[in-house]
């Protein structure tokens, strides 16, 4: 373990730098499958994770086929996220697992148990479960505001019965809390109450491209929409593999539909985040390690160029082309510092260069072409991925845009990311 780590609070600095570089708004942990174990003996226990390392027990992680000593436990994610100015996601088993559950009849044990957590992370510093965290280190609450309730566990039928002996007894303590549920909610109205539901996306990159407009038509009233996991996978040979650049433009013209339908999905994150490269149990991922490298996969340089779409204001934006079956895109205006940007995000996943001309009306500044970017994500082969020896095959490459204009012209290489940033002088 390295002895100089961020904060001196257990993390290697180059991955928190990687995890910083996205301006992350939110952590979800500590997983999916990982909360709820193939059976339950298997399942995260907060309580046993909270002590000094050397007398945590560690768990048998039977989904993903690895010994944990627990040394991140719940103590660190929630310091995790607040090193990291994000909001924490906690998610919580309620009780099932793959295999077997806990009867309803015997779940007010684990709904304490949940309670207990709320107060070690909300509670005052002299409350019973706050004073633990406070003898840790941190008298002060952390900012916990969502709890999901399972993980893609909408699939038993005894999950809403479940959900509800959870649900009543953490609003009832902290009504503030946003509560998230497995069952989606995009095509039929949920049968419980939720403030927002989950929604997990695995497909190939064909699949994930076409479906940019999934949520352009879903109901407008009830709870937002979670996309909690992303990732294209690999459903025939070359499509996803080890993470390659195909994979992240289907993934970025995804991410162009959710910027569109903010309105109703508030919050999305790829995933899994990290792989250790001696132990890919799961692939792609966004960033691979090893005890002394690590690297970034296209995915990971793609999400770079949404890293400023949280907080932005969202511009209509039309396609006109007979390659319009090939592209995707979306506006946003976003600031930094006392400078405005009007960023044009344009994705090509076609074989075929496209000239466009891209046009801007009703902006209320005008275009400064001296400090106007234009940024593009592409390799010659769209298969292509990224390794410990060439890290960045695949990564962003910015230059200035002298010709930046409320109307220019814009040529999108094949297979390709193109974001435009046009300074507005205010």
């Amino acid at each position: 373990m390295p002895s100089d780590t961020h904060k001196g609070h257990g993390f290697r600095k180059e991955l928190i730098s990687m995890l910083l570089d996205l301006r992350p708004r939110f952590l979800r942990f500590p997983g999916g499958c990982f909360v709820e174990g193939e059976w339950l003996i298997n399942a995260f226990r907060w309580k046993e994770i909270i002590g000094p390392w050397e007398q945590r027990p560690g768990h048998f992680g039977d989904v993903w086929h690895y010994w944990t000593d627990d040394g991140l436990g719940y103590y660190e994610f929630l310091q995790l996220a607040e090193d990291l100015d994000a909001t924490p996601i906690w998610v919580v088993n309620i009780g099932i697992s793959h295999h077997d559950k806990i009867n309803i009849s015997d779940i007010a044990p684990l709904v304490e148990d949940i309670l207990d957590s709320l107060e070690f992370a909300k509670g005052s510093a002299e409350s019973k479960w706050g004073s633990v965290r406070a003898s840790m280190g941190h008298p002060e609450p952390f900012l916990v505001k969502y709890v999901a309730l399972g993980n893609e566990d909408c699939v038993f039928s005894f999950y809403r019965e479940h959900y509800l002996e959870f649900y009543t007894a953490i609003k009832e303590a902290y009504p503030d809390i946003q509560i998230i549920s497995n069952c989606v909610g995009s095509r039929v109205r949920l049968d419980h109450p939720a403030d927002l539901y989950d929604f997990h996306i695995y497909k190939n990159s064909t699949w994930v491209f076409l479906n940019k407009t999934m949520f352009d038509n879903v109901p407008r009233t009830g709870p937002k929409v979670f996309v909690s996991e992303y990732a294209v996978v690999e459903e025939k040979p070359g499509d996803g593999g080890n993470g390659n650049l195909v994979a992240s433009l289907a993934e970025a013209a995804f991410l162009t539909g959710l910027e569109k339908n903010s309105d109703i999905v508030q919050m999305a994150s790829y995933a899994p985040l990290f792989v250790n490269d001696n132990d890919r149990t799961w692939m792609p991922d966004a960033i691979v390690f090893n005890s002394w490298q690590q690297y970034g996969t296209p995915s990971y340089w793609m999400q770079t160029f949404f890293r400023e779409s949280s907080g932005a204001l969202i511009h209509p934006i039309t396609i006109n082309s007979s390659y319009s079956q090939q592209l995707a895109a979306s506006a946003v205006t976003w600031q930094d510092s006392k400078i405005s940007f009007l960023r044009v995000k344009i994705v090509n996943f076609g074989p075929v260069a496209v000239n466009l001309t891209i046009s801007a009306s009703g902006l209320e500044a005008s275009v400064n072409s001296a400090r106007s970017t234009v940024t593009v994500l592409t390799s010659s082969n769209p298969l292509d991925g990224n390794s410990f020896s060439r890290p960045k095959k695949v990564a962003p490459v910015m230059s200035e845009l002298p010709n930046a204009a409320e109307e220019m012209q814009a040529l999108l290489v094949p297979y390709s990311l193109t974001s435009f940033d046009l300074a507005l002088d205010v």
